[in-house]
């Protein structure tokens, strides 16, 4: 992506004029939100891993107007990632198999989070690990970062080495492990947990009891594609994430299901949100914010545009209050 410029930022900025002054119409809503402890100027962010490390969605929207900007995970020391091919498309959506390819948190803090606080964005850090330790690492080498870091994702739908390469967030023990270990960070912590398993509803309160302040539901679904010609999976690393509109519907009752259960524990639902309706119904699932991802690859203003169709529905309905939405499919009344 080409980098952001001087008529880039004036041009997303008279759009976001326009969007809150609608030409002398009134304001739209704008539907800031909290998460935890962490206040929010609107419920849309960006997904970890589908919008850089950096300010590179900055050439074709106002990164300054979204709740955050997610940066991709970061260990605690560069990674390589996984061999390519890492990405393919498939008939609704996308499967990857990157492997959290990154230059590791010093060298985001010094190399890449500027261009972040210089557009004014909000940011939110992820880290991961295949360890305890590693996850004890990688906050301890955020625990120094600027306030620009509101809160910090701790991404525990990685392979465990300590469990035989099980997933962290298929078990609550190894989930609230890798969450206390990262207390260290000192700022609030959310837990990032996979679709993958029949537990999540417990596994979501382990996280809490061990410290998160929110969890961010969903991440992708395990997957693969074969080429039936050379009878091998398509994908470098073998098989894959799942993530696209065909996973919108397990992001919804993912939210639904941790919301019905711990309806005081805030959650940041993502999974194939591509328009400001599909954001608004996982609100209504229980979420207090969305994060967009893979609809970014197809066009890289995506989360401006799905921000713009929140507050259009919201405000041709008399919703100025995102509150008024969160857990609404929920409620019993």
């Amino acid at each position: 992506m080409s980098p952001l410029s001087t008529h880039d930022v004036r041009r997303s900025r008279g759009i976001r004029r326009f969007l809150t002054s609608r030409r002398g119409l009134g304001p739209l809503p704008t539907l800031a939100t909290t998460i935890g402890s962490v206040q929010l100027k609107s419920p849309v962010m960006t997904a970890s891993g589908t919008a850089g490390r950096g300010a590179e969605l900055g050439a074709y929207l106002d990164l300054e107007s979204l709740g955050a900007v997610v940066v991709k995970s970061l260990a605690a020391q560069p990674w390589a990632g996984n061999p390519a091919p890492r990405v393919h498309q498939t008939p609704a959506g996308m499967i990857n198999s990157v492997g959290l390819q990154g230059p590791g948190v010093s060298a985001w803090l010094r190399d890449e989070l500027p261009a972040l606080e210089a557009v004014g964005a909000t940011v939110v850090a992820s880290i991961w690990g295949r360890s305890v330790d590693d996850y004890a690492r990688a906050a301890q080498a955020l625990a120094d970062a600027p306030e620009s870091v509101v809160a910090v994702e701790v991404n525990v739908s990685c392979p465990n080495l300590e469990d035989r390469g099980k997933m962290f967030a298929h078990a609550p023990g190894p989930t609230a492990a890798a969450i206390a270990a990262t207390d260290v960070v000192g700022r609030p912590r959310w837990a990032k947990l996979s679709p993958n398993t029949a537990e999540l509803v417990t596994i979501a309160r382990a996280a809490a009891d061990a410290g998160a302040e929110a969890v961010t539901l969903v991440n992708t679904v395990l997957g693969m594609v074969i080429d039936i010609e050379h009878r091998e999976p398509v994908l470098g690393g073998g098989g894959g994430g799942l993530s696209g509109p065909a996973i919108h519907p397990v992001a919804v009752r993912s939210v639904y299901d941790v919301h019905a259960a711990e309806p005081d524990l805030p959650i940041v639902g993502v999974g194939g949100v591509a328009t400001g309706r599909e954001a608004v119904e996982l609100v209504m699932a229980g979420a207090s914010a969305v994060q967009v991802g893979t609809a970014s690859f197809a066009d890289p203003r995506a989360c401006g545009r799905i921000l713009a169709e929140m507050r259009k529905w919201c405000n041709d309905r008399g919703i100025d209050d995102l509150s008024e939405l969160v857990g609404a499919a929920n409620d019993p009344s």
